[in-house]
Order: C-alpha cells, then structure tokens, then sequence
C-alpha cells in the first residue's frame, strides 16, 4: 500500500477495522455534519496550514519535554528531523479535514501511531532521537492541537460558517486520530 509517499505493505494489516473505526466514531459522537464542518474548516484553513504550523511549532519548541521528542540524546534539536514530520503534520491536517476515513486512511493512521511508539520511531527519517512519543504527551497534545485552531477558522469564516460546529467536529477528529494513534501504545487485547 502506497500513501503520501510511504509504502506500507505489511503495515496496513495492524490497522483497526472499518467496524472498530466506527464504534470510535461513535463514542465520540463523530457523524456526517461533522464530516461536513471538517470538509469546510479544510477549504478555510487550506493555505493557513504553515502559519498554523507555526502556532504548533512554537508551542511544542517553548516546551523542552516536547521538543525532546526531536532532539538528539544531547539535547540538540534535530532541524531536519523536525522539518520532515512538518510535512508530514501538514499533511494530516489536510487527511483530516478531507474526513474520508476509509481503509487508507486507517491504515495511514496506524503507522502515525506506529512513528509516535517504539515500533517505528526514527525508523522513517533515520533520526537519533528519543525512542518514543510519551502518549501522555499525545493525549495532553490534543488540546493545544484544539484550541489554537479556532483564530484560524474565524479569521476566514463567513457569516454562514458555523465555527463551532467546526471546532466540534475538529476535537472530534483530533481525538479519534489519538485514540487510533494509541493502538501500538497498548498490549494485545486491550485496545
């Protein structure tokens, strides 16, 4: 399997299934409005997505236990390490706003879970870097991840744009990609 430029092949078959994919929307309330608010925040915030970046990148780079997850053992920040996975995070802003979550997607989500724990951190960009993202880190990320997308949306949001609707279905998105995210995270059985 080929997506935005990786190949998967074995990958893809850890991925969650379209019925667990859709118990998750479930429990978090996620249906086709919010797919329609996240169609419309995307077309708001397609060319807003390096200064979006920006905000995140700020944030995570002021906050020294983030910015690890970047750096050398040292402490040094690895430049081109962090430029590659903005890329990449452009790239699931725009997945995300797409809101079509079909077996690519999944498959997609499973190897970001993958690069955040141990099974594939640093394999992808050959970094010498920490050997995981803490998931506390990726839980406590969503809201940062959240809230500082709302300037974005209401600097380009028309009268009849419903932002909240769109911050809804956002933190809705936000933290389905999470919890897929945490499947490598977790032993056998228990996701």
């Amino acid at each position: 399997m080929h997506i935005h430029g990786y190949t998967f092949g074995q990958v893809a078959s850890g991925a969650v299934s379209a019925d667990e994919l859709g118990r998750l929307c479930d429990s978090v309330l996620f249906g086709d409005d919010d797919r329609a608010a996240l169609r419309r925040a995307g077309e708001l915030l397609d060319d807003q997505i390096d200064a979006l970046l920006d905000v995140w990148y700020g944030f995570v780079g002021s906050q020294p236990h983030l910015l690890k997850q970047f750096s050398t053992p040292a402490g040094a920040p690895i430049g081109d390490y962090l430029d590659k996975v903005r890329g990449r995070f452009g790239q699931w802003v725009r997945d995300t706003c797409a809101a079509d979550y079909g077996d690519d997607w999944l498959a997609y989500q499973h190897e970001i879970g993958r690069r955040h724990a141990r099974a594939a951190k640093n394999t992808t960009d050959g970094a010498d870097s920490t050997a995981y993202v803490p998931m506390r880190d990726l839980i406590a990320l969503i809201v940062p991840i959240t809230v500082t997308v709302r300037p974005f949306l209401e600097g380009r949001a028309t009268a009849d744009d419903d932002v909240d609707a769109m911050m809804g279905a956002w933190l809705k998105a936000v933290v389905l990609s999470v919890a897929l995210w945490s499947q490598p995270y977790v032993a056998d059985g228990q996701w």
